[in-house]
């Protein structure tokens, strides 16, 4: 790898992608709750299913070529022009693919009426791999700082835009001219700061010698995304356009404290566990210590979301999503559950452990599939979210035993140590839950039943933190305390 990497750095990496996520979450914050107002749950669920499509093919055209290039031991100029070019290529046949198969494709998805969205948004594939190679420099060099203020910058453009659109009528058009713009501005930002300019020059000998690596990336990451994304899909099919809107909706702003941490965390680990591949005491001390890291920062928002979801629907989105109140809470909670999973997938691809990703990920997908299909089979939305809690549930306890056992730590010492944030969280979120249930009545106000929830719970855990998290707290701060230097020559624990 080009730069050296300890945990300063890391840490550094890491809190700069935050940051950039932090900053969109205040806009994103409010402008989801107000697309959802404007918009019908029909119009979000056209867009939802059509940008499911869309996202899947530019997984598979893609091929991890870009993922394979961020732990590439030196950076070889032919073998980067040749797999722009190859993604390029690929992506282009792909749109043209989608946009031709557009109607049957949508057709068996359940959504016939978005034909029209997934031939527009087809065009996305190309513009959305175009910027990888850029990326995957950027990663390799660890320079996140320049990738975050870029992502700021096109994610708050493309929000803005949404909703003035959406204020001025334009409907579902909103949502479109949202992606399209975001996705425009971040790659002309890519190409800027990575001072990539794609040279013609391509050897098709080094792109077949990176797909070893690249294909099975490939495999894993389309079975994790057949697992995030087939409850839209079911849902579209079996209950209709506006479930899949309510879905579409809830999950969209249950999914932002994920876009805050988990975005940002993700990213700049894969290339930091690449580098600690032959250490085995850095990279289980990695592990643990940003396991334990993302659980506390992630849980208390999710489990606290599901405590507080039923007044927060109403007082963010309005009294026409008012049902999916339950959608709001059950989802908030299936994320929570998978908290402490947050850096296992970036960790088993850092190590090279591809094979054991992608079996995991395709035992996962179809249990996932299965589970909300029979939920939404008994023809209810919420008792397809039941179930995905419950799979999430034997996910958790399945990932950390894979995990752990390709780490060689003890499982039940790494489980309880990693999962110990979580469980103070539910805690905060129980006690929450029956203040609100039991003492709700006297705040009648659903505004300030919300903001009455969130000081309430964050005191709570708070206090619990304290009680249970003592140590990982004194570590967090020796690292903020440390010298840089003095950082990059300590061994790990």
């Amino acid at each position: 790898m080009p730069t050296v990497v300890n945990a300063k750095s890391v840490t550094r990496n890491v809190g700069w992608s935050v940051l950039s996520k932090t900053s969109t979450f205040g806009l994103k914050f409010v402008t989801v709750p107000i697309l959802a107002r404007i918009l019908s749950p029909e119009e979000f669920g056209a867009v939802a299913v059509a940008l499911t499509i869309v996202q899947f093919m530019a997984m598979i055209a893609g091929a991890g070529l870009a993922s394979a290039l961020i732990v590439q031991r030196d950076e070889d100029m032919q073998t980067i022009h040749s797999v722009f070019w190859a993604n390029l290529a690929i992506s282009c046949l792909m749109a043209l693919g989608l946009f031709v198969w557009a109607e049957p494709v949508a057709t068996l998805l359940g959504a016939s009426d978005a034909a029209y969205l997934v031939r527009i948004l087809s065009l996305l594939v190309p513009l959305q791999l175009g910027g990888d190679v850029a990326y995957a420099l950027l990663a390799r060099r660890m320079q996140f700082s320049k990738d975050a203020f870029w992502n700021m910058i096109s994610e708050s453009a493309g929000a803005l835009a949404a909703v003035l659109l959406a204020l001025a009528g334009l409907g579902v058009w909103a949502l479109v001219a949202q992606i399209f713009l975001s996705a425009l501005i971040r790659i002309a930002g890519l190409f800027a700061v990575s001072r990539y300019v794609p040279g013609f020059s391509f050897s098709m000998r080094k792109v077949l010698g990176m797909t070893r690596f690249s294909l099975g990336m490939m495999g894993s990451e389309i079975a994790n995304f057949v697992s995030f994304q087939s409850p839209m899909v079911i849902i579209s099919r079996f209950l209709g356009l506006a479930d899949a809107g309510a879905y579409s909706a809830a999950n969209r702003f249950s999914s932002i404290p994920n876009q805050v941490v988990l975005s940002a965390v993700m990213g700049v680990l894969f290339p930091a566990f690449g580098s600690m591949m032959q250490d085995r005491a850095r990279r289980s001390n990695a592990l643990m210590l940003s396991t334990q890291v993302t659980t506390v920062l992630l849980a208390p928002m999710m489990f606290g979301l599901w405590a507080i979801a039923e007044p927060a629907m109403m007082t963010l989105f309005g009294h026409q999503w008012a049902y999916a109140w339950p959608v709001l809470g059950l989802l908030a909670l299936s994320k929570g559950i998978l908290t402490p999973c947050s850096t296992f997938i970036p960790y088993l691809k850092g190590i090279g452990r591809g094979g054991t990703l992608f079996w995991w990920a395709i035992l996962r997908a179809a249990v996932t599939t299965v589970a909300v299909a029979y939920g939404a089979y008994q023809g209810s939305l919420v008792e397809a979210m039941v179930w995905l809690c419950i799979v999430n549930g034997l996910v958790l306890v399945g990932y950390s035993y894979v995990v752990f056992r390709a780490d060689g730590t003890p499982f039940w010492r790494g489980f309880l140590l990693s999962c110990r944030p979580m469980f103070t969280a539910l805690v905060m979120a129980l006690v929450v839950r029956l203040l609100l249930v039991h003492f709700g009545a006297l705040v009648p106000n659903a505004a300030l039943q919300v903001v009455a929830g969130a000081l309430i719970g964050g005191f709570v855990y708070g206090a619990l933190l304290l009680v249970t998290e003592r140590r990982l707290l004194r570590r967090l701060l020796e690292l903020a305390r440390k010298p840089a230097a003095v950082a990059a020559a300590e061994p790990a624990e």
